[in-house]
This record gives C-alpha cells, structure tokens and sequence, in this order.
C-alpha cells in the first residue's frame, strides 16, 4: 500500500505514520527528516537546505520531487510506503510518478499545531522549531498544501480525519476508513 499522510506542523503525521507502519508493514518515509538529514551534511545542498528550512521556507519544488523520488526507488519501498509530509505544492502533486492509494489528511487548527509545538521537545536539535519559523510555515502550508488537498479530493484519494482527537481514535478511524479495521498483523 502507498500511502501519504498530510497535515500541518504538529498534527500528528509521524505519530500515525509509525503506527502504520507497524501494522501494514511498509516503510515510513518522513521528508522533513531527510531534510534535516541534508541539512546536516557539509555540502552545497545541505547548507542550501539548511538556510532555506531555518528561515521557514518550502525546498523548491523540483529539488523536493527529485530527493523523494530518488529515496523511494530504494527496494525497502518496493512493496509500498507511507509518506509524511510530501507533496506539499499542487505541483510536487501533479509531477509525483510514485502512484498512491490514498492521501491521509490530518486535519488539526493553527492554534492547536501551535500548542502542540510550543510542548514538544527540541532534544533532536532542530533549528526550524522557532516560533517564527513554525509560524511561518503555517503560513505557508496553507498557502500551498490546500490546493493539494483539494486536487486529492478531486481524484478520490483524500481522506481526511479530524487529527485534535486521541491518538487510538486518530488510528482507528485511518484503518476504518482504509478498510483495514480487519486486516491483521
């Protein structure tokens, strides 16, 4: 199964993703954390990536389409995966050849992301986790990844879940809704 989990900063994506993954076995791919990943590397593109999630803005589209693609023509996501975080632009959207089955919309508000965010710890030493950078990226989530919600739902794959509630419901409700509230692992 292809699966793509989508939601604002803080709506619970890496939380049901690790369920997911567990229960269907498939890998779990976060684009956030191969960005911080490159983010670290000493390299040209690393020091872009960088500057560029620092200061709270997208990585463009084509280098975004090119890092995620790449990583997904790995064997471990030959039978399937679960992808957090991507497309976030009606074009990464259009221009994504991987195929999906469903798109997982995790619906939380602004002003809960912002809470979550504000408890949530920063051991991993992530440098885009300052208020205006979260604050800005909230910005731009809804400037560009709510024209992909409404081009999934165009085309049958959306399904959005109301992600303020408890974790189990959150999950239950995705394997509902994936018809995999039988399905045993």
């Amino acid at each position: 199964m292809k699966l793509i989990l989508l939601g604002i900063q803080g709506a619970g994506k890496s939380t049901q993703g690790n369920l997911l993954k567990k229960k269907l076995d498939v890998e779990y791919l976060s684009t956030g954390h191969i960005f911080r990943e490159l983010a670290k590397e000493r390299t040209p593109l690393g020091r872009k990536i960088k500057e560029t999630m620092n200061a709270g803005f997208l990585i463009p589209d084509g280098q975004t389409l090119k890092i995620v693609s790449g990583y997904l023509k790995r064997p471990e996501y030959d039978k399937g995966y679960i992808l957090d975080g991507f497309p976030r632009t009606l074009k990464q959207a259009e221009h994504f050849e991987n195929g999906i089955d469903k798109v997982i919309y995790l619906n939380v508000s602004d002003r809960e992301a912002l809470w979550r965010l504000s408890f949530r710890s920063n051991d991993d030493g992530r440098e885009d986790e300052n208020l205006a950078a979260i604050r800005k990226r909230i910005l731009l989530y809804h400037k560009y990844t709510d024209p992909v919600l409404d081009h999934y739902k165009k085309h049958h794959k959306l399904i959005e879940i109301d992600g303020e509630k408890k974790i189990e419901h959150i999950y239950n409700e995705i394997l509902e809704k994936l018809d995999l509230k039988s399905h045993k692992k």
